[in-house]
């Protein structure tokens, strides 16, 4: 009798440096931000502010605003902004980037610029359409002799059987070899929750039948109900595209200016340059389906962390593109105070952004951490990682935090693990803390070497 390990599907994902973040923890009864919830610690003004603009976001009465995170390196803006993206939700379009990837010698820094603008910009297209859906009880594929085979295996597929099953009755459909294909794509297999379009022949996967649900289950797969009324039936399939999605599925010469046409060729893979005459094309098209109640526009987030690295140039363009009917609502993070404005030679401003460009933002500020809140951040990443960090040894790390800083600390955590592994011990205490803090040196301490020891580096 051969036994074998049933191993997990759940996928194993890396720890990032935000993967603890879950949302912006707020109380949903009174609005006000919880000191400890959804990864996120202190900084409850911030936050507060924040969930204010997800709700505006989700009432769609903040497109064409921008927002200013504004606070001290290392006092959680993008974490913050992270959370915000959480919290809105999968549907809602959230593009990062920073300030300096504007900066190529292939493209220009306005067509960086307004192709992450588009891509924060989502629509919803609702279609009828003609499909068959149900539970998938039997998946069958026919092979016959192939003809014009040369190989040993002579066979091929010629059509599939697929019987699907609703809470009304069940029907078996007999599919052309490229839907089977479509059917692969999708890991479809008996048990899951299936759609299929009668005309185009594509294959949607809903999920698993909650039939098939139990407590024991290894994969975390999401179960869906079995379907109600009919086999074969009229839907509304809706589909959630970018404008930067059509942009690119549409990006040859003379775009087309019809809307099948625009959705036909959004799953082609074309590199042509996105013209504007293109996408004011794309923008009428959209309009005028937006109007008739086909399609709804979704405004989604832009984040520019590091936002003092963009030029005047830069912001002069940003200035033009929030004001236009396709725009995103924008969400900077800046640790910088009065410095020049990039682009110019002795302009000095708050953030290093013009005047008349901070005057449209709502700035929302961050704080440093103190002490107790570096320790709660300190054991909710040490929780995440699965280390274990005695009561002194916390301690430590919290003085660590506030003398030098929150990143330092949280950098101290691995390294203070594996030699505390190499100790024989199973928690890291205060002596590995002391060990790997000789090793590597803070900002500050390092700074300070450099001034004692001035003479024996380069200028």
């Amino acid at each position: 009798m051969k036994i074998e390990e049933v191993q997990s599907s759940t996928k194993k994902l890396r720890i990032a440096a935000h993967s603890h973040i879950k949302g912006l923890g707020i109380d949903p009864e009174t609005g006000d931000a919880l000191n400890s919830a959804d990864g996120l610690i202190g900084q409850k003004d911030s936050r507060e502010a924040m969930s204010l603009i997800c709700d505006l976001i989700n009432c769609k009465k903040m497109a064409g605003r921008s927002v200013l995170l504004a606070g001290p390196p290392g006092s959680g803006k993008t974490a913050i902004a992270m959370a915000m993206s959480k919290e809105l939700g999968s549907k809602v379009p959230f593009c990062p980037m920073v300030g300096s990837e504007v900066y190529s010698t292939e493209i220009k820094k306005t067509a960086i610029l307004m192709e992450n603008i588009r891509r924060s910009i989502g629509i919803k297209i609702r279609e009828q359409k003609e499909v068959y859906e149900g539970e998938v009880v039997e998946l069958t594929p026919i092979e016959t002799e192939d003809p014009m085979s040369t190989g040993t295996y002579s066979k091929t597929v010629s059509h599939v059987v697929v019987t699907l099953r609703t809470a009304k009755g069940q029907k078996t459909l007999k599919l052309d070899t490229s839907i089977y294909e479509n059917i692969q794509k999708a890991q479809v297999t008996v048990g899951d929750v299936i759609y299929v379009e009668a005309t185009s022949g594509s294959v949607k996967r809903v999920g698993r039948s909650d039939q098939y649900a139990t407590d024991y289950d290894l994969e975390a797969d999401e179960f869906v109900p079995v379907p109600r009324g009919d086999v074969h039936k009229k839907r509304e399939v809706i589909q959630d595209v970018t404008l930067h999605d059509l942009d690119i599925a549409n990006s040859k010469a003379g775009g087309s200016s019809e809307f099948q046409s625009l959705m036909s060729s959004f799953n082609k893979n074309r590199k042509t340059e996105i013209t504007d005459k293109l996408r004011q094309e794309i923008n009428k098209v959209v309009n005028r389906y937006i109007d008739q109640g086909i399609a709804e526009l979704v405004p989604g987030v832009l984040f520019i962390d590091e936002v003092h690295m963009l030029d005047l140039e830069c912001f002069t363009y940003l200035h033009r593109a929030l004001e236009s009917n396709f725009a995103p609502i924008c969400v900077f993070a800046t640790n910088r105070g009065n410095t020049v404005i990039r682009g110019t030679d002795d302009i000095v401003a708050p953030h290093g952004m013009p005047l008349d460009f901070i005057d449209r933002l709502m700035i929302v500020r961050t704080k440093q951490y103190n002490q107790e809140e570096i320790k709660e951040i300190i054991g909710l990443r040490a929780q995440v990682e699965g280390i274990t960090i005695n009561k002194e040894a916390m301690e430590v790390f919290g003085e660590i935090g506030a003398e030098s800083s929150l990143r330092y600390t949280m950098q101290l955590l691995t390294p203070s693990t594996i030699l505390a592994k190499i100790n024989g011990n199973d928690e890291i205490t205060k002596l590995e803390i002391e060990e790997v803090k000789d090793l590597y040196l803070d900002a500050k301490r390092s700074a300070v070497m450099l001034k004692n020891n001035s003479v024996n580096y380069m200028k």
